[in-house]
């Protein structure tokens, strides 16, 4: 069989089963006039003139990329103080730039831990994260979602292992929810664990300087893991810890030697990003007041909403066919909202995944729960 025609088959397997994705046109969102109810973008920085000025100053200097690796031709000053500013901003020892945080994980996952020792992975941990352990040559032990007792018990279980690690996210992408790293740190310390936290969902956002989970449960992870492309509106990834980690990871993690670093310009905004996040206290205020506006009217309307305290909002609808007709009812009511379906998330929980950000307007949300309302008496999923 031609390989186009085994692929197409495999593809038409795909959209029978409701699960097709295709890109959406450049620019459609804006251009179809609709609110965008799907960026990651927390804070609203990724078009903050301060750090488009930033951007631009560094892009004059050293040009559009960096022309190759950090340990080659692509280290730069930028690069330099941008891990100066996220160990600050993080209170660790140092930090180390990936060019992106799926990068950042896979780096971590594939060089620390060693064979004869023990991944201990949330079940909804992140494809980065799941990926990271594939490669690993420890051994993976799923424990489930946020149950600490089965986190203990598992732990108990790998005693005779050489190390055990605990790998979670902070945030967890499609439900919104919060790792209790407060109850997972004590766990570690009493079955002699090593803590490693993807805290892309939650810098920026968590925490009082929005320094993200560590912050809000007042702990010290031993690694962790971020992004520069959500709450900080920029792009790449980055890991922070102890010195002894980051030199490790430099010499080791194959993602960070092999990989063209980030452009200067990024590294650049990121900087002017994270000096603005420490002070923009009542802009994560305003974000958490109106996720609490949003969760309260889509419960009151009739739907099931799960999350926490985070600006990640997932409306359950089940049926993964009646949540793609739900996304498309939406758009004709002008607002953007995703279907997310298997494999993303677990078969018969299909979903729209709202994500808020902190330049929503009282007016937006209003629209928002009125378009849901709408569609979802046209789908017979509310009264």
């Amino acid at each position: 069989m031609p390989i186009d025609e085994w692929l197409s088959s495999r593809l038409a397997r795909t959209k029978a089963a409701g699960l097709y994705r295709s890109l959406k046109p450049p620019q459609a969102v804006a251009e179809a006039k609709r609110t965008n109810w799907a960026s990651n973008d927390y804070l609203s920085l990724a078009n903050d003139k301060r750090l488009i000025h930033a951007a631009e100053t560094a892009l004059r200097r050293f040009g559009a990329g960096s022309t190759g690796s950090r340990l080659t031709s692509g280290n730069t000053e930028w690069h330099e103080k941008l891990e100066r500013k996220i160990a600050g901003f993080k209170q660790t020892e140092a930090a180390l730039l990936f060019s992106s945080g799926y990068l950042a994980n896979i780096g971590v996952l594939s060089s620390l831990p060693e064979k004869g020792d023990v991944i201990l992975s949330d079940q909804l941990n992140h494809a980065s994260i799941i990926d990271g352990c594939r490669i690993s040559k420890a051994d993976t032990v799923v424990y489930r979602h946020t149950d600490m007792n089965d986190l203990e018990e598992k732990l108990r279980t790998a005693q005779s292992r050489a190390r055990c690690f605990i790998v979670t996210d902070g945030v967890f992408s499609m439900d919104g929810t919060i790792a209790p790293l407060d109850e997972i740190m004590l766990l570690a310390k009493r079955y002699r664990a090593f803590v490693i936290v993807d805290d892309a969902h939650a810098t920026g956002v968590l925490g009082d300087a929005g320094r993200g989970t560590g912050e809000y449960f007042g702990v010290s992870p031993d690694v962790v893991i971020g992004t520069l492309s959500k709450a900080v509106g920029a792009e790449g990834g980055f890991v922070a810890g102890s010195k002894a980690l980051i030199d490790f990871l430099l010499n080791h993690a194959r993602t960070f030697i092999f990989q063209t670093a980030v452009p200067p310009a990024s590294c650049a905004a990121a900087c002017r990003a994270l000096d603005i996040i420490k002070d923009s206290r009542d802009k994560r205020r305003l974000l958490q007041s109106s996720v609490t506006t949003i969760k309260r009217g889509l419960e009151d309307i009739g739907f099931t909403v799960k999350g926490e305290d985070t600006p990640i909002i997932p409306v359950m609808i089940g049926d993964p066919q009646k949540a793609v007709r739900f996304a498309n009812g939406l758009k004709e009511k002008g607002i953007e909202a995703p279907a997310i379906r298997p494999p993303t998330v677990a078969e018969g929980e299909s979903r729209i995944r709202l994500t808020v950000t902190a330049d929503r307007k009282l007016r937006d949300i209003e629209a928002l729960l009125e378009g849901f309302k709408l569609v979802g008496r046209e789908l017979n999923l509310v009264k």
